[in-house]
């Protein structure tokens, strides 16, 4: 016991000790944040668009008055937003600016607005969206309005080949207007047709199981988002803990310091203490996203850490997410130990490693039936796989499947969990006295042989 106490201590302190195992700690958490940010940040900061509105004759009049008044429309739009989202929180204002246009229409030019439609007027087009012209006077966008037979439609000119979105929003107005045109052709009251397309009916929610006993809120969605995040990140974390171990069970193996260890203590002690070493690092990489996860709560959305709180507390989904985590690390930790005592390159690795990273997709595309479907039979049959228990359990856990299903799965996920400590321990055996390469067939005649 000391032996793989002594090992377990190893394990943990060889990581533990580098600059790298913090960095890369903290760096899911950062990426978490910069990956909901970073798009808020791209279109926030995006620059406004200098755009000049020209109609091409006289048959084209009023569309320009037209794409004015809507611009002006959604730009009132976003400051009612924004004013109401103040009191909220800033995320919510920066979040209320992602859907409009960000383009402001500017007066053309002198001689862009003096030349008649046609080549010419093209031709100056491009010399004012083109590089040659200066950038305090250089356009981002021209449009060309005209009115065909068919209705309204538009040549937009932009500088920059890739950007579509005035096109987008000149789109949207000239359809509007049309509309607004075939209804007063026909004698249709245009007040009665706003009106009735500004209408939004009352449609609320109700549920005998939502937490007020009546109509839904965010309080009855939480535990299947709850779910649906443990899910993920248990996978995260089993598939971190067990790469590490496979890592280091190679390394060992080809700096010759695994046959080291084996001169003075047994492949059991020596898998034993390795798995248990990466289990504290990843219990430790658990607790501090953890804390990162809840200080961040409780300074961004102080409202929501109450009832986040109350949620894990109240329908046991910690405890759910423990036992999982226990056995879902024991099962791939295992495993991927084995590999390693075979490996001494990752090339040696991927002739399984491919095949079990395939079977690893899987939950994570059921976790997303999870959260709205929990008890869909195709999410309850592949609960019952123990290679997907912990991960599609863990997302389930807070719908509250039948009690039989919580215990029959666990069950299976231990008992196979404790099969794959068997085999993984008679391979763990033979591959670090082996010089044979991995691949399928000597993996399995380790396990026959148990040597």
């Amino acid at each position: 016991m000391n032996r793989t106490l002594l090992i377990a201590r190893r394990e943990f302190a060889a990581y533990a000790r580098t600059v790298g195992f913090w960095l890369s700690l903290l760096a899911f958490p950062l990426f978490a944040v910069l990956g909901g940010a970073v798009p808020i940040l791209m279109k926030t900061s995006e620059p406004i668009r200098q755009v000049v509105v020209l109609e091409e004759g006289p048959q084209a009049a009023g569309l320009a008055a037209a794409v004015q008044a809507a611009l002006q429309d959604e730009k009132a739009s976003r400051d009612r937003l924004r004013e109401a989202a103040a009191g909220a929180s800033a995320a919510g204002a920066a979040l209320d600016q992602l859907d409009g246009p960000k383009m402001t229409i500017v007066a053309p030019p002198a001689d862009l607005a003096a030349s008649p439609p046609g080549t010419a007027r093209e031709r100056l087009v491009r010399r004012h969206l083109g590089d040659e012209a200066p950038a305090q006077r250089r356009l981002d966008a021209v449009v060309l309005l005209d009115r065909t037979g068919e209705g309204p439609g538009a040549r937009v000119w932009t500088r920059r080949a890739s950007d579509g979105a005035v096109a987008n929003f000149v789109g949207r107005v000239l359809k509007d207007a049309h509309r607004r045109e075939v209804f007063r052709s026909a004698g249709i009251d245009l007040a009665v047709v706003e009106s009735t397309q500004r209408f939004e009916p009352e449609v609320r929610t109700l549920s005998p199981n939502s937490a007020s006993g009546g109509e839904t809120s965010f309080r009855d969605e939480l535990p299947g988002i709850i779910g649906l995040a443990s899910g993920f990140l248990l996978w995260s974390l089993i598939i971190t803990g067990a790469s590490i171990l496979l890592n280091s069970v190679m390394e060992e193996k080809s700096n010759k310091i695994l046959e080291v260890l084996l001169s003075s203590a047994s492949a059991t002690e020596i898998l034993t203490g390795k798995v248990l070493g990466v289990a504290l690092l990843t219990v430790t990489v658990l607790l501090a996203w953890g804390g990162i996860g809840a200080a961040g709560l409780i300074a961004g959305l102080p409202q929501y850490a109450p009832m986040i709180g109350e949620v894990l507390l109240e329908r046991g989904l910690i405890g759910y997410f423990a036992l999982y985590a226990v056995g879902g690390y024991l099962m791939y930790a295992v495993l991927f130990a084995a590999i390693g005592a075979f490996c001494e390159t990752p090339r040696d690795a991927q002739t399984l490693m491919g095949p079990i990273m395939m079977i690893l997709v899987v939950p994570l595309l059921v976790m997303q039936m999870a959260i709205r479907t929990p008890d869909a039979p195709v999410v309850q049959v592949l609960s019952w796989v123990p290679f997907f228990t912990p991960f599609l359990m863990s997302a389930r856990a807070p719908s509250e499947p039948p009690m039989i299903e919580i215990a029959g799965t666990m069950a299976g996920m231990f008992a196979f969990a404790l099969l794959m400590v068997w085999i993984a321990g008679r391979a763990f055996r033979a591959g670090a006295l082996s010089d044979v390469k991995l691949n399928w067939r000597s993996f399995a005649g380790a396990i026959g042989r148990g040597r």
